[in-house]
């Protein structure tokens, strides 16, 4: 009978947001998803644990002691709104499952590939780090959603405004939610999560979506509790088609003074390190500038008020043309000797495609140096798409530095200081 029993992996509709981060790591493609919750098949796991860390929710985090025969399929998950109870000892015992079944203790910890393979389906889980730096501030997560006392926090929307250039197809805003006398810390990289009103084509109430904060922990508008985001309105899917992103289009219509509910915070790794002289390189595409915005932002306040010694910033920032690119003309604005900033472009009439790792291989020499300074630390956020490229561009760097890449790399993940967040 013990080779019948299994613990089976799976995800907690409730707490998840669907940030397909679990989806997108799984080296057995045994994760899967349609428009309502994201699931885990039991005849494709391999319960290597590749998904766990990187999940910025602990959705991923579920285990039921089963009968192999008896496990939940793919189509029972994904009709689920809730986990089912664990079975008792004594439900499992009149399932002939003993009390202790050697195969159906928690699996083992995760064995990754090692470093060199770059290109690989793991490469995110295997070069992001999943712990934060050692100096970053202490990040309060789930403060409110599903799980907690309360089941959101109603916010206020307090400015909605759009951050690249209108008339272009890519309509993005920048969207501050207050939260008046209510507690809603967050810290630069941290997201939450928006309740969209509504019910979906199956009559169930919208999940969560989930956005990065674009605001520095102080606030959007310093001394105040609230913060930003940065949201692109979604009219099409991957493949072209057309589709109205039921999250997007919702906070991208929102007018001042209306309310939006909020779970969250979420996200306890992707944190920016707070020691002295310490060095940021950001390297981002489209909405996945919001937590580079908060970081760049808090250090601008932090320089301004004389109260910390910074150490270089770096930014390598993507999208098709400098119309669509977010927050063009504050970037502008900011002092040379503050940022070094970095644009790459794929769509402009008359030029070559250039993308962020295009941009890196060219900045080798200062990247290479950074590489090797423990004080560094690098984040990457944006399309899935754009991970692999970063990462061989990094590996390139490396090696033009005289530098082993099996060992920096392992280095950056280790100590926590490469952090990869994309979707």
């Amino acid at each position: 009978m013990t080779e019948a029993v299994i613990k089976q992996h799976l995800i907690d509709p409730e707490i998840c947001i669907r940030c397909n981060t679990c989806e997108s790591v799984c080296p057995q493609h045994a994760i899967s998803h349609d428009s309502r919750n994201y699931v885990v098949d039991a005849d494709k796991c391999a319960l290597c644990l590749a998904c766990i860390a990187p999940c910025p929710t602990g959705a991923i985090d579920n285990w039921r002691t089963m009968l192999r025969a008896a496990a939940y399929s793919v189509s029972a998950q994904l009709a689920w709104d809730e986990l089912p109870s664990a079975l008792t000892p004594e439900q499992l015992a009149e399932q002939g499952v003993a009390a202790q079944t050697p195969s159906a203790a928690m699996p083992p910890a995760p064995v990754l590939p090692a470093f060199g393979s770059v290109g690989t389906a793991s490469s995110g889980a295997q070069y992001g780090a999943t712990l934060p730096p050692w100096s970053a501030a202490h990040a309060y997560t789930h403060l409110y959603g599903p799980k907690a006392v309360e089941k959101f926090i109603t916010a206020s929307v307090a400015g909605n405004v759009r951050v690249t250039a209108v008339g272009r197809d890519y309509d993005t805003h920048h969207i501050v939610l207050d939260f008046g006398a209510l507690p809603f810390p967050v810290l630069e990289g941290q997201s939450i999560g928006i309740l969209p009103p509504g019910k979906d084509s199956h009559g169930r109430p919208h999940h969560a979506r989930q956005y990065s904060v674009a605001s520095p922990r102080n606030g959007e508008r310093p001394g105040y509790n609230n913060l930003s985001l940065t949201v692109k309105r979604v009219l099409q899917d991957h493949q072209g088609k057309p589709v109205r992103g039921v999250g997007s289009n919702y906070l991208c219509d929102l007018q001042v003074g209306q309310q939006v509910q909020v779970i969250g915070p979420f996200g306890a790794s992707f944190l920016m390190p707070n020691h002295p002289r310490s060095h940021i390189v950001m390297i981002c595409t489209g909405t996945g500038s919001a937590p580079m915005r908060a970081m760049t932002e808090w250090r601008r306040r932090l320089r301004a008020s004389a109260k910390f010694e910074g150490g270089q910033l770096m930014l390598f920032f993507g999208a098709r043309s400098q119309e669509e690119l977010p927050y063009f003309g504050p970037l502008q604005k900011l002092p040379r000797d503050f940022i070094d900033i970095n644009f790459a472009f794929s769509r402009t009439p008359g030029q070559a495609k250039r993308y962020v790792q295009d941009l890196m291989r060219e900045r080798a020499a200062d990247l290479g140096a950074l590489l090797q300074d423990p004080n560094s630390y690098f984040y990457v956020c944006g399309l899935k798409s754009m991970e692999q490229g970063v990462l061989l561009a990094l590996r390139d760097v490396a090696q033009q530095a005289g530098l082993n890449w099996d060992d920096v790399g392992a280095a950056l993940q280790r100590q926590g200081r490469l952090h990869l967040e994309t979707y």
